[in-house]
């Protein structure tokens, strides 16, 4: 209601509101009516407003909605990629590409690798067949295929209603197409019976048992017939396709013809030559490009080419084929600016000067002198080697005397040791003892952390060493499952000398540690950001920029290119010549900062049907987007309160932890499939999947190990501890550490007793 009847409500009464305060409410009649009419005007202009902004909202979303479906089935779209896989070994895929062919073009019949220009359909399509049994191909081209079809057998359902249509090759590979992204999916079905009603039925039961494995719009296609087919086709050419997000923010080709040319004036590299369509963006000659397995490379020129397989009818002298693809007529070629050119920066260059400092001035000198003076006044006993960061984590014997913490009881005595990031002092040397003067090689004696049980790929072992290897991982695995983090304090070797490189961390989450402690002088390779959440969006934002500028040095999608690639190994572009027979060639090109060395960090998970134990530091091989790299991933956990973050000495199922890698930099976050080689040469197996997370070079990941005793007798305030230490220097040496109860109780370690440490 408005005008004269507008409600208008009482203030509430406060207990110590004024008589004036309570009578604010009470307005005059003319005021309620200019008050409710100026009221209505602002509220019939902002309802104007919204309902013209929600207008033109809508009118943007129409217009880029239909400037999308006509880039993708326009006449100047790139051919849609339609991979065929089999859901089971019985499958039989050639037949289905064949007959795809045969309805597509009849006259490009048996050429179902190619693109096929269909005229009747409006639209060009690449029918690729996926090997069954060989998961690396199925891998890359899961990668670029706009449409997964999934072919399942209808003779492997049975009347009663169960079914064996997918078998675990099948289920393996779905489960890694589900980790890099789903693209758009069909499930087509072939040997139906010719029964209206047997083939209803039968139908019926194949979308029941398989609807649960794929997405909810994904739709059931009987493919058997000639008109099975047709109206697969028809609706595919008027399906809106969908792409994963990582692929649609960066150009990559699918190669169509891979070709080497030896370079004359740089005898071991040669010319890397890929002849493709560009999609998803546009590319500039400036950028650098990276071609699965073989890394990253600057591009010599890019040649637009006529397009080899045009949607128009053509005569029959424009006709070409296959072999004569790399012979088509060049329409433009761009040529990079050197000025302007990306530079293929791999790792930073560290200035040695820039820790100088200018001569210091009288002053400072005698302050510096002051300070060391005092200092030397109360000198402390310290190993040998320890640095004055060091020397702060050393409790005096004054402080021990009735010490009690009030940290939480699951932060109690911690051994931590900064894995490879923070390596401790080379040796030490103890107070009086001759034994702990000598030489000290610290990476031979931490021998359950290193790679050194692994099994080496060079290594000539024969059966039983392999059996033995593997039983002692297990072993070590379910023991870490069972006890993490627990040791037992060797009898051969001090625990002073064993655990050199440890220290005593009272708290996880209040202690501090110094990320730039003790790093070796190759660290400062490594490319650190100040704020890597803004340099991305930076990049983002640059990108976008380009794929709307429209420059002369930028090839459009969509366009049939042909990509020089310099400085490519003449061994490697022989291997990749050897694989694109196999498997489509990829190229993509990479954003800013892409080819650049970092520490990248991914949330990781244990596949499901991996049963054997991963070990930290073991060797695995990545696909990260487009990428593929072999590393050795240290598992952490991710404390979310914490700077501190614990190692894992394997990667346990059932729960997710951090997995810290030297890699190149990508740019958004991309999915993450790790592959384990198998002994004996056999097809390598999926071990664990994730997303990347961060890119942070001064994660501090800490190695925790709890040294255990057992308790002989125990008083109120007193208890005697035995087997925690072999000898009574040991004893001494970790006296200032403090130690916890099982329960929460904690304490201080006083003196030896006995001859062995008790």
């Amino acid at each position: 209601m408005g005008g004269s009847r507008v409600q208008v409500n009482k203030a509430h009464k406060t207990r110590f509101a004024s008589k004036s305060t309570r009578n604010l409410h009470k307005v005059s009649l003319k005021d309620k009516n200019r008050i409710a009419k100026s009221d209505k005007n602002v509220a019939k202009g902002g309802r104007a407003a919204r309902l013209h902004r929600n207008k033109m909202l809508r009118e943007q979303k129409r217009a880029a909605v239909l400037k999308e479906k006509r880039a993708a089935s326009g006449t100047t779209s790139p051919p849609r990629v339609i991979l065929l896989f089999g859901l089971s070994g019985s499958v039989n895929v050639d037949s289905l590409a064949e007959d795809l062919s045969n309805v597509l073009s009849p006259q490009n019949a048996g050429r179902s690798s190619e693109v096929i220009a269909s005229p009747e359909y409006r639209m060009r399509a690449t029918v690729q067949k996926a090997p069954h049994g060989d998961l690396l191909s199925c891998m890359e081209m899961a990668k670029v295929a706009d449409l997964i079809a999934f072919v399942a057998s209808a003779d492997s359902f049975c009347e009663d209603g169960t079914a064996d249509c997918m078998d675990s090759f099948g289920n393996q590979c779905l489960s890694v197409f589900r980790a890099l992204g789903l693209p758009s999916t069909a499930v087509l079905i072939r040997g139906l019976p010719v029964e209206l009603k047997g083939r209803s039925e039968v139908k019926k039961i194949c979308s029941s048992c398989l609807a649960g494995e794929f997405p909810e719009d994904c739709k059931f296609y009987p493919a058997d017939t000639k008109d099975d087919l047709h109206k697969f086709l028809s609706l595919f050419k008027e399906q809106r396709l969908t792409a994963p997000h990582w692929r649609s923010q960066r150009p990559y080709l699918m190669s169509q013809k891979v070709d080497v040319v030896a370079d004359s004036s740089n005898v071991p590299n040669s010319t890397l030559l890929l002849t493709g369509y560009l999609r998803a963006r546009s590319l500039s000659v400036n950028q650098l490009v990276h071609v699965s397995g073989a890394g990253d490379f600057q591009l010599q020129k890019i040649e637009i080419l006529r397009d080899a397989c045009p949607l128009n009818l053509r005569k029959e002298a424009d006709a070409m084929d296959a072999d004569d693809m790399l012979n088509v007529e060049v329409i433009r070629t761009l040529v990079p600016d050197p000025l302007a050119q990306e530079p293929l920066l791999v790792e930073n260059v560290p200035d040695p000067l820039a820790g100088e400092q200018t001569w210091p001035t009288e002053a400072e000198m005698e302050e510096a002198d002051r300070n060391q003076k005092q200092k030397a006044v109360k000198k402390k006993v310290l190993p040998r080697g320890t640095s004055e960061y060091q020397a702060a984590w050393i409790v005096d014997s004054s402080d021990e005397e009735g010490s009690d913490s009030c940290s939480d009881v699951d932060d109690g005595m911690i051994l931590d040791e900064g894995g490879d990031h923070f390596p401790g002092p080379g040796e030490t040397n103890d107070d009086g003892f001759e034994d702990d003067r000598a030489s000290l090689d610290l990476e031979e004696m931490d021998g359950d952390t290193e790679t050194a049980s692994v099994m080496m790929e060079g290594e000539n072992l024969t059966r039983e060493q392999v059996e033995e290897e593997i039983r002692k991982i297990k072993e070590a695995h379910a023991e870490d499952e069972e006890f993490p983090d627990e040791v037992d304090t060797p009898f051969g070797i001090p625990a002073r000398k064993r655990f050199a490189k440890y220290r005593g961390l009272k708290s996880f989450r209040t202690s501090s540690w110094d990320p730039k402690e003790s790093l070796p002088a190759d660290y400062a390779r490594i490319f650190a950001f100040d704020n890597f959440p803004k340099t991305q969006k930076h990049v983002l934002a640059k990108a976008s920029e380009m794929e709307q500028a429209d420059s002369d040095d930028c090839v459009q999608a969509g366009q049939y290119v042909r990509l020089h690639i310099k400085d490519v190994p003449m061994h490697i572009a022989h291997k990749l010549y050897e694989v694109a027979k196999a498997a489509p060639l990829i190229a993509s090109g990479l954003l800013q900062h892409e080819s650049k060395m970092s520490v990248l960090h991914f949330s990781i998970k244990k596949h499901d049907t991996y049963d054997a134990p991963i070990k930290s530091k073991e060797e695995l091989l990545f696909h990260v987007g487009f990428r593929q790299l072999v590393a050795r991933p240290i598992f952490s956990t991710d404390n979310i309160n914490s700077d501190k973050h614990k190692m894992e000495r394997f990667l346990h199922p059932g729960h997710f932890a951090m997995a810290s890698i030297y890699a190149p930099i990508s740019f958004p976050s991309l999915p993450l499939i790790a592959l384990k080689k198998i002994e004996g040469g056999g097809a390598p197996a999926v071990a664990a999947f994730g997303t990347l997370r961060s890119i942070n070079p001064d994660r501090i990941i800490l190695k925790k190990i709890i040294l255990t005793g057992y308790p002989q007798r125990v008083s109120k305030r007193k208890a005697t501890v035995r087997y925690m230490f072999h000898n009574p220097e040991d004893v001494r040496w970790f006296k200032p550490v403090e130690v916890f109860s099982k329960y929460g109780r904690r304490g201080r370690v006083r003196e030896p007793v006995g001859t062995h440490a008790a």
